[in-house]
């Protein structure tokens, strides 16, 4: 089973102990996702450090105002790294004021381009500006993944263009029927799961913080909604990852 999206340095524990319980749970792989130049360094050491860890390295839309904006250079040269499979997360966020629309728009092109220019696939983060973000993909022609889909007016531009479509814990929630509904419409070869640890744990654990271990309650959730077996959608979601993300 995989993480496919985790930020493991915003976790109360350490990474080493998150990524034990989750093997435990039989989770054995996890994307290890940096927010800002920071993160990207830290998920890459425990990339390095941990097999079955890889790293998503960006700067998210929140910092597109801030100093970290400007260190997206930084961010590029990491990318080399043999263990960085993305580029992210990325995007826009219109639902908080943390950053303008003006400057997250700039930083969102400018990830487009460092994904393009080293051919690896963009990790996008959607929140409250669904054309926008629809808008800026247009012209994208890598591999895109809407990472803790929950814009379910992206759902028909997603499934037009072939992106890949990961849920998180929010798809558990019992007021989430539209995401439910989302999840049921996925391709079987688009769809993911992840567990943005340490947010958004799953209803079997909510009030919890989030980790890798938790995906399988996603996971439970997925197979149920669309009526498959939980561990035919495991192998699924394995191979739609290793495919996404070119993960050996």
């Amino acid at each position: 089973m995989i993480d496919t999206h985790a930020h493991l340095e915003a976790c109360a524990d350490p990474p080493a102990d998150l990524v034990q319980r989750a093997r435990a749970a039989g989770v054995v792989r996890i994307l290890a996702v940096g927010a800002t130049l920071a993160a990207c360094r830290a998920a890459l050491r425990v990339a390095e450090s941990e097999q079955g860890v890889f790293a998503v390295l960006g700067v998210h839309p929140h910092e597109a105002d801030g100093e970290e904006a400007g260190r997206l250079g930084e961010v590029a040269r990491l990318c080399a790294h043999e263990k960085a499979v993305a580029v992210g997360e990325t995007g826009l966020d219109f639902f908080r004021d943390y950053a303008s629309p003006r400057a997250q728009r700039q930083l969102f092109e400018r990830h487009l381009e460092l994904a393009a220019g080293v051919g690896k696939p963009v990790v996008i983060h959607a929140r409250d500006a669904d054309e926008d973000v629809a808008r800026a993909l247009e012209s994208f022609q890598g591999t895109v993944v809407l990472h803790c889909f929950s814009s379910p007016g992206l759902l028909p531009v997603a499934l037009e263009r072939g992106y890949y479509v990961s849920f998180a814990g929010n798809v558990t929630y019992p007021k989430a029927a539209d995401l439910r509904a989302a999840a049921r419409a996925v391709p079987a070869d688009r769809i993911l799961a992840e567990t943005d640890s340490p947010y958004l744990s799953p209803q079997p654990v909510r009030g919890r913080r989030n980790e890798p271990a938790h995906v399988v309650h996603t996971l439970s959730v997925l197979a149920r909604e669309r009526g498959e077996d939980v561990a035919e959608l495991e192998d699924r979601i394995d191979a739609n990852a290793t495919a996404a993300f070119s993960l050996p």
